[in-house]
């Protein structure tokens, strides 16, 4: 099957969304408190749907079940990768995400570590990114007496950022912020602090998991160091942010002409159109682009030309995906 596989996203609501998800990128959202769209997903909490081809109307699991070979026979029960947009009208909550091994046994899914390619970002918008811990500790007595402003690393930040969220990172995505974000198939979040606050649908404050938090959280925090590596492919400027054994990520930017590309190692790659329009020809077949699609180059498409005017992010799983 030489074509893209393009999809349908999953949306959620959530008590910090809002509605850029339509506003920016024109989808049919639920409700005015849209947070995610689950672009390309396989997770069972919103897998997307295939919305052309002979695949037409499957969901992308059903596809990973039953079809392995456009995935390259990868192997695995489960599909490693979730790419999605956050649309943050609120702030999220300071959270942590546990590791492989503490999630397959504590949670019994994959652990979660991410990204985010920051899209928009309102003036003096900020993310908490870290702690001033320098022990378990310290992290645990700061958490309970509740010295958030001695503990949370707070960074500012703007439309064309990237931030790489190993597992133990706490953090949180500030008011006025939209992300794509690329990162692990898993939805365990363990809250840290929600600010107080009390969704309106339950009137009950969120719940907290501040065990685990402490369990799962890096101490002390440090940066990771990133290899970003930028090259002129074409008329394309490729940026490659990270290449760790979780996946790559990559911004493909196309001011205007063409560039093509040839699968090297990775099984499939992972596409979202951030900005502009264009096409994309596979074996001899061109097929529009716009902002908001997502696509999925399967294993059998060996390479394909991009033309127009383009911004996107793509990703590939990585070593132990």
């Amino acid at each position: 099957m030489k074509q893209p596989l393009f999809l349908r996203p999953y949306f959620q609501e959530k008590m910090w969304g809002g509605q850029r998800l339509k506003t920016e990128f024109g989808y049919d959202i639920p409700s005015e408190h849209t947070g995610e769209c689950w672009a390309i997903s396989v997770h069972p909490h919103g897998p997307a749907t295939i919305t052309n081809g002979e695949f037409k109307g499957q969901t992308l699991d059903q596809l990973w079940a039953k079809q392995r070979e456009l995935f390259g026979n990868a192997p695995g029960d489960v599909f490693p990768l979730l790419t999605k947009i956050l649309d943050a009208s609120a702030a999220l909550s300071v959270q942590v995400h546990p590791d492989d091994s503490y999630a397959l046994e504590h949670e019994h899914e994959l652990g979660k570590t991410e990204c985010w390619y920051v899209i928009a970002a309102d003036k003096d918008s900020e993310m908490i990114y870290g702690h001033h811990a320098q022990t378990k500790a310290e992290l645990a007595e700061m958490i309970r007496a509740g010295r958030w402003d001695d503990l949370l690393r707070r960074l500012p930040i703007k439309a064309g950022d990237f931030l790489y969220v190993p597992s133990g990172t706490i953090h949180a995505i500030g008011k006025g912020v939209m992300v794509l974000e690329t990162q692990q198939s898993s939805d365990t979040t363990y809250r840290v602090y929600d600010f107080d606050r009390v969704d309106q649908k339950t009137g009950q404050k969120r719940a907290l998991h501040i065990k685990q938090s402490i369990d799962v959280t890096n101490v002390p925090h440090l940066d990771p160091q990133l290899d970003i590596v930028k090259k002129q492919q074409g008329d394309a400027l490729i940026t490659r942010y990270v290449a760790t054994d979780f996946f790559s990520v990559y911004k493909w930017e196309l001011p205007f002409g063409a560039v093509s590309f040839q699968r090297q190692e990775a099984p499939y790659t992972l596409v979202s159109v951030l900005d502009g329009k264009g096409e994309i020809e596979v074996a001899g077949q061109k097929y529009s682009l716009v902002k908001g699609q997502h696509f999925i180059l399967p294993f059998p498409v060996k390479e394909w030309t991009i033309r127009g005017q383009l911004t996107m992010i793509a990703s590939e799983p990585g070593l132990k995906a």
